[in-house]
């Protein structure tokens, strides 16, 4: 029972449950607007007259309830661009503001006196000021040198 407790008690645990109920609301709201507002509107446009998530065809005997899709397709399209605009975008800036960037290391070889790790272009260790032997030239590689 104290591993369930501390399982239940860690901090994502308790977010993603937070996260769930706050997105179900939050679905039933784009639902309820979808139902009660848009898609009216497209039954407005279409020349359909009425609750345009009860309009059915019928081939044979079997009757397809598309007006039912046109809701879920539009509570869908409604309900991901305002979790996109509304949370992603805006937390993906944050991160990027407060997350640091990593600049991108250049390659490394260890010292042959003191083992410290030191650019591969080093001419010099900077832990022990031994000189460093010269880095044979890779293939598409051009080197400088001083004259």
């Amino acid at each position: 029972m104290k591993g369930f407790r501390s399982f239940i008690l860690r901090g994502n645990v308790v977010d993603l449950a937070v996260g769930i109920v706050i997105g179900a609301a939050f679905t039933a709201v784009v639902n309820g607007f979808v139902g009660a507002f848009l898609t009216p509107l497209v039954g407005l446009a279409t020349g359909a007259t009425g609750n345009m998530s009860h309009k059915t065809f019928t081939v044979g005997a079997t009757e397809f309830p598309y007006g039912a899709f046109i809701n879920a397709a539009i509570s869908f399209l409604l309900l991901a661009s305002a979790l996109y605009f509304l949370v992603v975008l805006p937390i993906n800036k944050l991160h990027e503001r407060l997350a640091p960037h990593h600049d991108v290391q250049a390659p490394k070889r260890d010292c042959p006196e003191c083992l410290s790790p030191v650019p591969a272009q080093a001419r010099r260790c900077a832990s022990c000021t031994v000189p460093l032997p010269a880095v044979p030239a890779q293939a598409g590689e051009t080197t400088q040198r001083a004259g």
